[in-house]
């Protein structure tokens, strides 16, 4: 990252942090990334701004003012691998990088992941593993994790995802109830599983199958 960039995103995590307290992991991971790196050419210059953008295959690239909150709330603390379900344009993931040993990020539509590891390799992020499924089914060959994150909205959570959070995990997501979604934090005690309401958002639903 150039010394111009590196400015405007430490600019974009103090402007988050004036509206949204953030902990000093969470303002440096923000600050660590390229978010004009993730948006398609022509927004550039909206890069840097606390505003959701379209991306190609009618999905959108969250606010950074969302992808902190949802980071934030994750808590990463103590935590080692967290997998997300909806790569998108990878912002999130990358984001993500910069806290946990290992990122796994599933995406359904094929051309999107393809972008997205071309940005991961120019930003040498070498911790973000990605998968092209249906993110529905998690990814249990490296289960379990110690968080996962939903960057799309769904009624439920699967219980399949569920196996996948170790017995101390914590699981965020977008979750629709009745015309609305809010962001559920799920924390996982062996069996037992604690729920708890945050806020109202706004996430692409999620869908099923893949695509090219």
């Amino acid at each position: 990252m150039d010394n111009i960039t590196a400015l405007k995103a430490s600019r974009l995590a103090k402007e988050i942090d004036n509206r949204f307290k953030l902990t000093t992991d969470v303002f440096n991971a923000i600050a660590k990334t390229d978010r004009e790196l993730f948006i398609p050419k022509g927004f550039g210059f909206h890069a840097y701004k606390l505003d959701a953008l379209p991306i190609s295959a009618k999905q959108w690239i969250s606010s950074p003012l969302t992808v902190a909150k949802m980071t934030q709330y994750l808590d990463a603390r103590g935590a080692d691998r967290v997998l997300e379900i909806g790569c998108g344009s990878g912002y999130q993931a990358a984001v993500l990088s910069h806290l946990f040993r290992g990122v796994f990020t599933v995406e359904r539509i094929e051309h999107l992941l393809n972008e997205a590891r071309s940005r991961f390799k120019q930003m040498g992020a070498h911790n973000i593993h990605t998968r092209h499924s249906d993110g529905q089914n998690g990814w249990i060959g490296y289960a379990p994790y110690d968080r996962i994150l939903f960057s799309a909205a769904v009624s439920q959570i699967p219980s399949k995802i569920f196996d996948q959070l170790s017995n101390t995990g914590i699981l965020i997501a977008p979750i629709w109830q009745d015309d609305k979604q809010i962001i559920t934090r799920f924390q996982k005690h062996g069996n037992r599983i604690v729920e708890d309401k945050i806020e109202e958002c706004d996430f692409v639903p999620i869908l099923n199958g893949t695509q090219k």
